[in-house]
């Protein structure tokens, strides 16, 4: 008996659609099938790579998706992080109904999708009633979808404000805004805390920050800040908030415990998942200042990879391989 494994490159899942709704839409019912106990997310595992000058980490995680039945292993390796050039991520996902697998992929248009999808889903859940303004900070591959996923769930956005400083995701952020929404346009900003002063929702998805670390202090009463794994957080963020959420709080103490500073931070007020299920609240008044910490969790890959493998293989693409004979 032979059985092989789809095999999905970075270009056979380049051009395969997934409309931000439906990306909202699949990594919403991810969090959700956690948080009815049919699926399983242990913590994430991270490793410095001993080598300091290689300024080299690596990721793992696991999970399994109860409404889908598939098992996804996803591995990270990145070595430097001031540019993506050498950052590799892939996802292998296994049918828990027939015991095989199905598919071995690239995974950096997975997290391109679930990430401003998981984003989308914060504001919508977390930001004040009749927020109109959001700010995205940062311009890589994982925050280049996130304005036009915002305005995806939240129609009444008015302002759309970028901060960036390489030209290529910049250009790229503003295409991608055209695509989905030819009519609205990005106002591009240079001085960073007073943006962040003026901005209902503010999403920090920079590397080694060049602009002023963010503080939640910062923002206006009311506003919300959700930083994606971000460098670009003030140390000590969580202690400036009135409400604190995290995807995964696990997952906070091991990629995220520098924003606790040295305060004494009293803990996480909410997981997403327990909110997206509608069992504890996104913001307890209109007037709090709330930080997300927003930390990618596999459950959300998993959809999104089933939902591109599928259509991708339905469409001819990849390779076949009988890796087991």
């Amino acid at each position: 008996m032979t059985t092989a494994m789809h095999i999905l490159t970075r270009t056979d899942l380049a051009d395969v659609e997934l409309t931000p709704a439906e990306a909202i839409a699949l990594v919403e019912e991810g969090y959700r099938a956690f948080a009815h106990g049919v699926s399983a997310c242990p913590v994430k595992l991270m490793m410095p790579v001993p080598a300091a000058e290689r300024d080299a980490v690596a990721y793992s995680m696991l999970g399994y998706d109860g409404w889908l039945d598939q098992v996804g292993f996803k591995t990270s390796y990145r070595q430097g992080s001031e540019s993506a050039e050498k950052y590799y991520t892939t996802i292998s996902l296994y049918d828990d109904t027939t015991g095989r697998p199905f598919a071995l992929m690239d995974c950096q248009r997975i997290g391109a999708t679930r990430t401003p999808a998981t984003t989308a889903i914060i504001a919508k859940l977390c930001a004040r009633p009749g927020a109109t303004s959001a700010l995205m900070i940062g311009t890589g591959i994982q925050g280049r979808n996130t304005l036009p996923y915002l305005l995806t769930a939240l129609p009444g956005l008015e302002r759309l404000r970028l901060f960036g400083t390489h030209p290529d995701g910049i250009a790229e952020s503003v295409r991608v805004m055209r695509r989905w929404f030819p009519d609205r346009e990005i106002e591009l900003v240079g001085d960073v805390p007073a943006a962040v002063a003026e901005s209902d929702i503010v999403v920090v998805a920079s590397g080694r920050a060049a602009h002023p670390r963010v503080r939640t202090d910062g923002l206006p009463p009311g506003g919300l800040l959700i930083s994606v794994a971000s460098k670009g957080i003030e140390s000590g963020a969580l202690g400036q908030a009135d409400y604190v959420i995290a995807t995964s709080s696990g997952q906070l103490g091991v990629t995220g415990a520098r924003l606790a500073g040295h305060g004494g931070f009293a803990g996480v007020d909410a997981e997403l998942p327990e909110v997206v299920a509608g069992r504890i609240p996104g913001r307890r008044a209109d007037t709090e200042r709330v930080f997300v910490f927003s930390s990618g969790m596999i459950i959300t890959d998993i959809p999104v990879a089933h939902a591109l493998a599928t259509r991708a293989v339905a469409a001819g693409r990849g390779q076949r391989v009988e890796l087991w004979t």
